[in-house]
Protein backbone atom coordinates (compact mmCIF):
# COMPACT_ATOMS: atom_id res chain seq x y z
CA UNK A 1 0.00 0.00 0.00
CA UNK A 2 1.18 3.46 -0.82
CA UNK A 3 1.26 5.68 2.23
CA UNK A 4 0.79 9.33 1.38
CA UNK A 5 -0.22 10.70 4.75
CA UNK A 6 -0.72 9.97 8.44
CA UNK A 7 -4.18 8.51 7.80
CA UNK A 8 -2.66 5.88 5.49
CA UNK A 9 0.01 5.06 8.08
CA UNK A 10 -2.67 4.86 10.79
CA UNK A 11 -4.63 2.29 8.76
CA UNK A 12 -1.51 0.21 8.08
CA UNK A 13 -0.46 0.24 11.74
CA UNK A 14 -3.98 -0.77 12.79
CA UNK A 15 -3.89 -3.66 10.31
CA UNK A 16 -0.58 -4.75 11.77
CA UNK A 17 -2.07 -4.73 15.28
CA UNK A 18 -5.17 -6.56 14.08
CA UNK A 19 -3.05 -9.35 12.66
CA UNK A 20 -0.87 -9.38 15.78
CA UNK A 21 -3.91 -9.76 18.04
CA UNK A 22 -5.28 -12.58 15.90
CA UNK A 23 -1.95 -14.40 16.07
CA UNK A 24 -2.02 -13.96 19.83
CA UNK A 25 -5.54 -15.45 20.02
CA UNK A 26 -4.00 -18.71 18.79
CA UNK A 27 -0.90 -18.57 21.00
CA UNK A 28 -2.43 -17.71 24.39
CA UNK A 29 -4.35 -21.00 24.86
CA UNK A 30 -1.13 -22.92 24.17
CA UNK A 31 0.75 -20.82 26.70
CA UNK A 32 -1.98 -21.32 29.30
CA UNK A 33 -1.88 -25.07 28.74
CA UNK A 34 1.91 -25.20 29.07
CA UNK A 35 2.01 -23.12 32.29
CA UNK A 36 2.14 -25.11 35.53
CA UNK A 37 1.22 -22.23 37.85
CA UNK A 38 -2.57 -21.88 38.22
CA UNK A 39 -2.12 -18.13 38.64
CA UNK A 40 -0.17 -17.92 35.38
CA UNK A 41 -2.71 -20.11 33.59
CA UNK A 42 -5.44 -17.77 34.83
CA UNK A 43 -3.49 -14.69 33.69
CA UNK A 44 -3.17 -16.13 30.17
CA UNK A 45 -6.85 -17.11 30.06
CA UNK A 46 -7.91 -13.68 31.28
CA UNK A 47 -5.74 -12.00 28.69
CA UNK A 48 -7.21 -14.25 26.00
CA UNK A 49 -10.66 -12.82 26.78
CA UNK A 50 -9.23 -9.29 26.77
CA UNK A 51 -7.53 -9.97 23.43
CA UNK A 52 -10.89 -10.96 21.95
CA UNK A 53 -12.09 -7.52 23.07
CA UNK A 54 -9.04 -5.86 21.50
CA UNK A 55 -9.91 -7.45 18.16
CA UNK A 56 -13.51 -6.23 18.47
CA UNK A 57 -12.36 -2.68 19.23
CA UNK A 58 -10.09 -2.69 16.19
CA UNK A 59 -12.99 -3.98 14.07
CA UNK A 60 -15.14 -1.08 15.36
CA UNK A 61 -12.47 1.40 14.26
CA UNK A 62 -12.19 -0.20 10.83
CA UNK A 63 -15.97 -0.27 10.42
CA UNK A 64 -16.19 3.45 11.20
CA UNK A 65 -13.46 4.18 8.65
CA UNK A 66 -15.05 1.91 6.04
CA UNK A 67 -11.82 -0.08 5.72
CA UNK A 68 -10.98 -3.77 5.96
CA UNK A 69 -8.75 -4.85 8.87
CA UNK A 70 -7.04 -7.62 6.92
CA UNK A 71 -4.20 -7.62 4.43
CA UNK A 72 -1.15 -7.24 6.62
CA UNK A 73 1.01 -9.82 8.39
CA UNK A 74 2.64 -8.74 11.63
CA UNK A 75 6.11 -10.24 11.30
CA UNK A 76 7.17 -8.91 14.69
CA UNK A 77 4.39 -10.78 16.50
CA UNK A 78 5.14 -13.84 14.42
CA UNK A 79 8.74 -13.70 15.66
CA UNK A 80 7.75 -13.10 19.27
CA UNK A 81 5.35 -16.03 19.18
CA UNK A 82 8.00 -18.22 17.56
CA UNK A 83 10.36 -17.38 20.44
CA UNK A 84 7.58 -18.34 22.85
CA UNK A 85 7.15 -21.66 21.05
CA UNK A 86 10.88 -22.31 21.37
CA UNK A 87 10.59 -21.62 25.10
CA UNK A 88 7.69 -24.05 25.41
CA UNK A 89 9.68 -26.79 23.69
CA UNK A 90 12.61 -26.54 26.13
CA UNK A 91 13.27 -29.34 28.58
CA UNK A 92 12.84 -27.20 31.69
CA UNK A 93 11.58 -27.61 35.21
CA UNK A 94 7.94 -26.43 35.43
CA UNK A 95 8.78 -23.35 37.52
CA UNK A 96 11.61 -22.39 35.16
CA UNK A 97 9.32 -22.83 32.16
CA UNK A 98 6.73 -20.59 33.84
CA UNK A 99 9.39 -17.90 34.32
CA UNK A 100 10.29 -18.23 30.64
CA UNK A 101 6.63 -18.00 29.63
CA UNK A 102 6.31 -14.76 31.57
CA UNK A 103 9.37 -13.43 29.78
CA UNK A 104 7.92 -14.32 26.38
CA UNK A 105 4.52 -12.86 27.30
CA UNK A 106 6.02 -9.60 28.52
CA UNK A 107 7.92 -9.18 25.26
CA UNK A 108 4.55 -9.46 23.50
CA UNK A 109 2.94 -6.99 25.90
CA UNK A 110 5.70 -4.44 25.44
CA UNK A 111 5.39 -4.71 21.66
CA UNK A 112 1.63 -4.19 21.91
CA UNK A 113 2.01 -1.27 24.33
CA UNK A 114 4.34 0.44 21.85
CA UNK A 115 1.97 -0.22 18.95
CA UNK A 116 -1.19 0.89 20.72
CA UNK A 117 0.48 3.99 22.14
CA UNK A 118 1.54 4.98 18.64
CA UNK A 119 -1.84 4.47 16.96
CA UNK A 120 -3.66 6.15 19.83
CA UNK A 121 -1.48 9.21 19.26
CA UNK A 122 -2.15 9.07 15.51
CA UNK A 123 -5.89 8.92 16.21
CA UNK A 124 -5.65 12.01 18.41
CA UNK A 125 -3.65 13.96 15.82
CA UNK A 126 -6.15 12.92 13.13
CA UNK A 127 -9.04 14.13 15.32
CA UNK A 128 -10.61 10.69 15.73
CA UNK A 129 -11.47 10.86 19.41
CA UNK A 130 -13.63 7.72 19.30
CA UNK A 131 -10.74 5.64 17.95
CA UNK A 132 -8.34 7.28 20.41
CA UNK A 133 -10.63 6.31 23.29
CA UNK A 134 -10.96 2.69 22.12
CA UNK A 135 -7.22 2.41 21.59
CA UNK A 136 -6.55 3.91 25.03
CA UNK A 137 -8.79 1.24 26.61
CA UNK A 138 -6.72 -1.46 24.94
CA UNK A 139 -3.48 0.28 25.88
CA UNK A 140 -4.62 0.37 29.52
CA UNK A 141 -5.44 -3.36 29.46
CA UNK A 142 -2.09 -4.24 27.89
CA UNK A 143 -0.31 -2.24 30.59
CA UNK A 144 -2.33 -3.91 33.33
CA UNK A 145 -1.46 -7.35 31.94
CA UNK A 146 2.23 -6.44 31.91
CA UNK A 147 2.01 -5.32 35.55
CA UNK A 148 0.16 -8.51 36.52
CA UNK A 149 2.85 -10.65 34.89
CA UNK A 150 5.56 -8.69 36.70
CA UNK A 151 3.79 -9.25 40.02
CA UNK A 152 3.47 -12.98 39.37
CA UNK A 153 7.15 -13.15 38.49
CA UNK A 154 8.34 -11.17 41.50
CA UNK A 155 6.05 -12.69 44.11
CA UNK A 156 6.22 -16.36 43.27
CA UNK A 157 7.24 -17.73 39.91
CA UNK A 158 10.79 -16.39 39.63
CA UNK A 159 11.36 -17.21 43.30
CA UNK A 160 10.22 -20.79 42.71
CA UNK A 161 12.37 -21.04 39.58
CA UNK A 162 15.39 -20.02 41.62
CA UNK A 163 15.05 -23.09 43.88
Amino acid sequence: MEMENLQDLFVEELRDLYNAENQLLKALPKMAKKASSPDLQNAFQTHLKETEGHVKRLEQIFDKMGKKPTGKKCKAMEGLIEEGKEMMSEDAEPEVLDAGLISAAQRVEHYEIAGYGTVRTYAKVLGDEQAAKLLQQTLDEEGATDKKLTQLAERSINVEAMQ
